[in-house]
């Protein structure tokens, strides 16, 4: 077993990882020379100003009283600017987001799990190109960039981590000690004449982060009066910073300024994914070099916030957030970064036509350089007789179209030149994808090929062990002929130099050679399949058509559980109706009426608000209160049973009932603290982190009975969920907890007449950890029906809660208990135990439905991995990196989460054999195991 379970979770780490290879590389390549316009540039200087997660329609939409919520900003768009919406990428989160700012390039998705602290890869930036560059902000932007900067011009003024607590008193401190510092710093430098000459040189840049918005949303949201007083404190402060910097330089118009912002926010304070609300940012521009506001009668975009905003006669002028990168350069003159792929917004120019095209040019040209490189990689790696070039933009393609724009430029044709750069850049664009992703389909095509290798062999395990049918066939089996197996090693060696001629990564030799031992493996067990072939051909048509169609069908409702959670809410409706398809409505009929009646109550979850909730501790400490309840019915029951009744039992349930009590009260005094901006007792943090460390252990000390150790395992878990709970939520383990219980009932009611002679009550049965073959039985066809309803019930216990496949499904006030200064991956790890509560709990229950139906874990096992992995497949045909970004990043995170559970599977059936099967003594006792 412990050699399939490696093998299994080893190819399943690899499918995981390959989408990574296949879709979402590393788009940056190296050994491009710099580009600069050679012309004067606008501006001496720029300021950047970057608002982290501020959304484009709380900035521009007016206040409650008819008011811009932004006066100063809205005076720059009407009298001194121009403006619009920067578009943003997945992943919404604040260091890509800078990336493509700064450095003019998205980085692929997998980026964001590599760290906001480090650079994941090698890049170039605006700020590396500068002269002198000063900052101010969060120590995760700043450190970002200075690191990445070559030579010591980079000077970078933080706040101490520790500032970033969401629940702090006043965060906007954040903002205003960016503000405040900058301020102190140009006044102390008319008395440092070092400084004061270095601020007066040319291709300076000043950049302010301000994190104070943010902070806000993720602890308040949105909508709420600390975000939106905040924006009136940053539009303030930049009115302060812009007086400042007048000044200091005497006005003399040599000073452009940007303000924008990393990413947007959900309604209920989260981001990550692609919904507009986060990929629409502010963008506002203004000062040296900056087209002053252009008045127009109409304007055509796809949305209606010009008429909301009151902003219908400004011309609104829309960028991509890589766009910035180049507009930024080509204002004070330096070269643009080498790996941007942003497009240099002309429109928004104010100079002369000579120079918007000698820009655009050098633009084209920067942008063509990169593709001239990964082509030149991309041919370098792969055979002549196999290359296929990129025929849209051939080398005598390229040639004409520079010596054209060349030629547009010196008879002052600015404008065909700019347009003919703009098919340049579009063109070299496309190229770059293409090499990009040349690769692609052979790589999912040896995925694709080890993906339905695994699961066939997983099938063909299963029926070879646990079959009557090929049990006889399986005897006879001779070994593999030399010819099979030298086959294989003949393929195996081809594809491996093929590999090595052509200089691939290492990966590709995993994704390649992978699938060869799993079908080898296949071929092996071949007179296992035809016994499989011959048992089909007895089935009457009819039969084996409606079983496969029954099959397609319930895997299509959990693939559609994806996209519509009502998909789950029908299926529990469904299965509230089994009983009455089956003899069990007459065998067991108050267990099938609670069987339905916790159905149906655990449908209503699905159909619950997916996010965007407000926070109602009232339902936690309600749901608390049902755990007491529940509790207190427990310990009356086991009173009545005083002769097996003893103190370790009674210490326990009492020490259980305590940690839901505390759970309550430390709920309800961390959100009234909150509330009053008190910021989290450490009272309250360290009880929570008892709590949460304590229920790995307390259930190991419960009786081995199987309803005792469950009800442990429930009760030890409900502390910790409470304390990760904000509403409604909280109850879900409850009810689902319930169900598991009566399924355990339901599923021994099922056993056939031939398995039921040795059946036990399930209050007597014990959990003992058992490998004893000769006690496991045959499979049957409800074995199917099982593995089914397990995973059901997984995806149940994900979508239940109201989680979705989104980054911004997670709200970050669950782990307010435990802690509010911004740690990403602390607060990731929390909100991940809180998605796997419930797994543990349905994981828990079904080993004691394998324990009650006498079954195989390892068979069940393989089968809910295979329904896993036909899942997960899938979802590898839907992963997109085209399209909206909401699209993208929900077709990710779906693949993720299904191959994620696939592989957390394992572990979790560990933990639960763990959790149902260990016994802790009290007292100072040894451990001690039933086995």
């Amino acid at each position: 077993m412990l050699l399939y379970v490696i093998l299994g979770l080893l190819i399943h780490l690899v499918f995981f990882a390959s989408i990574f290879d296949i879709y979402f590389t590393s788009p940056l390549v190296h050994g491009m020379t710099p580009q600069f316009t050679p012309l004067p540039p606008p501006a001496k200087r720029l300021v950047l100003f970057v608002a982290d997660g501020l959304r484009a329609d709380k900035l521009y939409e007016l206040d409650e009283n008819g008011n811009p919520r932004a006066p100063f900003i809205r005076n720059i768009i009407m009298h001194e600017g121009s403006w619009g919406i920067s578009h943003t990428r997945v992943p919404t989160e604040s260091r890509p987001g800078h990336v493509a700012l700064i450095a003019g390039f998205y980085e692929d998705v997998s980026a964001v799990a590599k760290g906001w602290k480090e650079n994941p890869v090698e890049f170039d930036s605006l700020i590396n190109e500068t002269r002198h560059t000063w900052c101010w902000g969060s120590p995760d932007i700043l450190a970002m960039f200075a690191k990445g900067a070559s030579g010591n011009h980079v000077f970078a003024h933080n706040y101490d981590a520790y500032s970033e607590d969401f629940g702090a008193q006043d965060v906007t401190k954040l903002d205003t000690w960016v503000f405040d510092n900058v301020k102190e710093f140009f006044h102390a430098a008319r008395n440092n004449q070092s400084l004061f000459s270095k601020l007066n040189e040319d291709k300076i840049v000043f950049f302010l982060h301000l994190l104070g918005i943010d902070t806000n949303g993720h602890a308040h949201r949105p909508s709420s009066r600390e975000y939106l007083n905040n924006i009136k404190i940053v539009d303030e402060g930049l009115k302060q910073i812009v007086s400042t910097l007048k000044d200091f330089y005497g006005s003399d118009g040599k000073t452009a300024f940007i303000f924008t912002a990393d990413h947007g926010m959900t309604d209920w304070g989260s981001h990550g994914a692609g919904h507009p609300l986060e990929t629409c940012t502010p963008f506002v521009t203004w000062g040296a070099g900056i087209k002053y506001p252009q008045k127009v009668l109409a304007q055509k975009f796809d949305d209606t916030y010009l008429q909301e905003w009151k902003l219908e006669n400004w011309k609104r002028q829309d960028v991509n957030q890589a766009d910035v990168a180049p507009l930024m350069a080509a204002l004070i003159g330096v070269p643009f970064p080498l790996n941007s792929v942003g497009t240099l917004p002309v429109d928004i120019l104010n100079s002369t036509d000579l120079f918007k095209a000698e820009s655009m040019f050098t633009n084209a040209v920067q942008i063509l350089e990169q593709f001239k490189v990964k082509m030149a990689q991309k041919k370098e790696a792969t055979l002549p007789f196999l290359f296929t070039p990129f025929h849209s933009l051939s080398d005598s393609k390229q040639i004409n179209i520079l010596r054209k724009a060349r030629s547009y430029i010196k008879q002052k044709k600015y404008d065909e030149a700019v347009s003919l750069c703009k098919e340049l850049i579009n063109l070299a664009l496309k190229g770059l994808s293409y090499y990009h992703t040349y690769d692609r389909f052979f790589l999912a095509f040896n995925v694709v090929l080890g993906f339905v290798g695994w699961t066939s062999y997983a099938s063909l395990l299963i029926i070879k062990s646990h079959c009557n049918l090929t049990r006889a066939v399986s005897k006879e089996v001779k070994k593999p002929s030399h010819l099979l197996s030298c086959s294989f090693i003949a393929v195996g060696v081809l594809l491996a130099l093929f590999l090595l001629i052509q200089a691939c990564p290492w990966t590709y030799y995993i994704y390649c050679l992978l699938p060869l031992p799993v079908w080898y493996a296949v071929l092996r067990e071949f007179p296992v399949i035809q016994g499989l072939v011959t048992l089909l051909l007895t089935f009457p048509p009819s039969h084996f058509v409606g079983y496969l169609l029954l099959f397609i069908l319930g895997v299509e409702v959990l693939v559609l559980s994806f996209f519509y959670r009502y998909m789950l809410t029908a299926g529990l409706i469904a299965f509230a109706g089994w009983p009455f398809i089956t003899p069990l409505w007459t065998r067991a009929k108050s267990t099938s009426l609670s069987w339905i009646f916790f159905c149906l109550l655990l449908a209503v979850f699905p159909l619950m608000p997916v996010v965007g909730r407000k926070p109602n501790i009232f339902l936690v400490v309600g749901a608390g209160l049902l755990v007491l309840l529940l509790s207190l019915f427990v310990v009356t029951s086991v009173l009545k049973r005083k002769d097996s009744f003893v103190n370790e039992e009674l210490v326990l349930h009492l020490l259980q009932m305590l940690s839901t009590v505390l759970s309550m009260c430390v709920v309800y005094g961390t959100h009234s603290s909150l509330l009053k901006k008190q910021g989290l007792p450490l009272i309250n943090q360290v009880v929570s982190w008892i709590i949460l460390a304590s229920s790995f252990i307390v259930p190991l000390l419960s009786p081995l009975i199987l309803f005792d150790r469950l009800f442990s395992i429930l009760v030890s878990s409900m502390s910790t969920y409470l304390l990760l709970s904000t509403g409604y939520e909280a109850l879900f383990p409850l009810v689902l907890s319930c169900l598991m219980f009566v399924w355990i009932h339901m599923e021994q009611e099922t056993l056939p007449q031939s398995v039921v002679f040795c059946k036990q009550k399930v209050s007597s049965i014990q959990f003992i950890y058992n490998t004893d073959i000769t006690q496991f039985r045959d499979l049957y066809l409800d074995d199917i029906r099982r593995a089914f309803f397990l995973v059901f019930f997984l995806m149940t216990a994900f979508f239940g809660t109201g989680n979705i496949a989104s980054i911004n499904s997670f709200d970050l006030a669950s782990v307010y208990c435990f802690l509010t200064v911004f740690s990403p991956y602390m607060m990731g790890a929390l909100m991940m135990w809180k998605i796997l509560i419930p797994f543990a709990l349905v994981m828990c229950a079904f080993e004691a439905v394998q324990l009650t139906t006498q079954l195989s874990s390892k068979s069940l096992f393989l089968m809910v991995i295979n329904i896993s992995d036909i899942m997960a497949l899938h979802f590898f045909f839907l992963i997109k990196d085209y399209g909206s970004w909401l699209d993208i990043g929900t077709s990710i995170s779906h693949y993720v989460i299904v191959m994620s559970m696939t592989i957390f599977l394992v572990f979790l059936n560990g933990l639960a054999q763990m959790l149902t099967t260990k016994k802790l003594k009290l007292c100072g006792r040894p451990k001690s195991h039933l086995i």
